[in-house]
């Protein structure tokens, strides 16, 4: 018999027996949907940490300052104020370094007409939004000749724009009081939402970093350095030049300590990507749990099936059916109802990913490799779990077969 024939003998013998068939497909639907669904929740699970990682700065680099001793008491990391301004001028210069920007931030009380809100104020340079990726959503950022000046200039993040402005009015071009010093609101930033770790990053005003260190803290150094690589694979060179050029401006040679710190989110981006790989076969495997069950029931209704179908077995066999014949129109009626049953579940897993999506508001991605492992997955187990009933049949005695009652 060609395959073809096999096949539509295969189908055949299942519409026959319609209800049976589809309670039969209905592990494999359930197996191959919550394979579907489960990957989809984790690889957009994955997606949205790294986004979230990615969100923090274009190939960022920070410095932050180290621990310092004194009276052989050893403070945690930022206890040494020795961060300048000309620390990052310097660095800006080094190759593969796209933009520097330092950071002087305070929590302060800021005021506008009647309404005022505690938030964090940020002395950065006109590259922040560069190196953070973070547009505008309205208005202007400052540049080079407000730095100079230190201009009493300010951009505001959405969360402060709702509390200070709450009536829908424009801030652009209004002025609000920053510990008691006015400054003209020139620009918006375009709405980030929460960090990875639950903050508020829209919670921010940004000013010159020169105005921030003249006008509200009064100190000579900042609290970090932002340093922003040209390409990923720059960020390890980079550092280690930052590295080296910093202990060369702050004087420190071997075996003293460094009273920075350098880090990347490199390795917090891999390590994310491969836990959230990780996880991902994780939950794949759990619901391909339910997939072996589906194809247990497939054995046993092919058992039956056999059972049922003996004298029509004998019958072949006796006009001249080879066993290799009655055992691949068994293992084809398992296979296609396998495979049948596994492309209504990915129908089914799309649509529980939609529905999940919406519902939750959680991101989710059907990666499409996963949809032909899907298949061919669900394929394997009609094979597998076929072959016995179909061995079964193919070795019956055409004789006793015809007897069978």
């Amino acid at each position: 018999m060609t395959i073809k024939a096999t096949l539509r003998l295969a189908v055949a013998a299942l519409v026959r027996n319609k209800a049976r068939s589809l309670l039969t497909m209905l592990g494999i639907v359930i197996g191959v949907a919550a394979v579907i669904v489960t990957v989809a929740i984790g690889v957009g699970a994955r997606t949205s940490v790294q986004q979230s990682i990615n969100s923090l700065g274009s190939n960022l680099i920070v410095v932050q300052p180290g621990s310092v001793t004194q009276v052989g008491a050893r403070s945690g990391f930022g206890g040494a104020s020795t961060l300048t301004p000309e620390d990052g001028l310097a660095i800006a210069k080094l190759p593969g370094v796209a933009a520097v920007s330092p950071l002087a931030t305070l929590r302060i009380q800021v005021v506008a007409g009647n309404n005022n809100w505690q938030t964090s104020v940020s002395g950065v340079a006109p590259t922040y939004t560069f190196i953070r990726s973070w547009p505008l959503a309205s208005g202007r950022f400052f540049n080079e000749n407000d730095l100079a000046s230190a201009a009493k200039v300010a951009v505001l993040g959405e969360s402060v724009v709702e509390q200070l402005f709450p009536n829908g009015d424009s801030p652009v071009g209004q002025t609000i009081i920053i510990k008691g010093a006015p400054f003209t609101v020139i620009g918006t930033l375009a709405p980030l939402g929460q960090s990875g770790m639950g903050q508020d990053q829209d919670d921010t005003v940004l000013i010159p970093y020169t105005s921030a260190m003249q006008r509200l803290t009064g100190l000579t150094t900042v609290n970090a350095l932002l340093v922003s690589a040209a390409s990923a694979d720059q960020i390890d060179p980079v550092t280690a030049s930052v590295t080296a050029l910093l202990e060369q401006r702050h004087l420190i040679v071997p075996p003293q300590t460094d009273d920075f710190q350098v880090r990347n989110l490199q390795s917090i981006a891999q390590t994310a990507s491969q836990t959230g790989a990780i996880m991902e076969l994780l939950l794949a495997g759990v619901a391909a749990v339910s997939l072996v069950v589906g194809g247990i029931g497939i054995m046993n209704i092919m058992l039956v099936s056999v059972t049922e179908r003996t004298r029509e077995i004998g019958l072949r066999m006796a006009v001249g059916a080879r066993a290799a014949t009655i055992l691949r129109q068994f293992l084809a009626e398992s296979v296609v109802l396998a495979t049948i049953g596994g492309l209504i579940g990915i129908v089914a897993g799309a649509i529980g990913t939609l529905a999940v999506s919406l519902l939750t508001q959680w991101p989710t991605a059907i990666p499409p490799q996963w949809i032909l492992a899907s298949v061919a997955f669900s394929a394997m187990v009609g094979v597998f779990f076929g072959y016995y009933p179909a061995r079964q049949a193919a070795q019956l005695n055409p004789i006793e077969a015809l007897r069978f009652e």
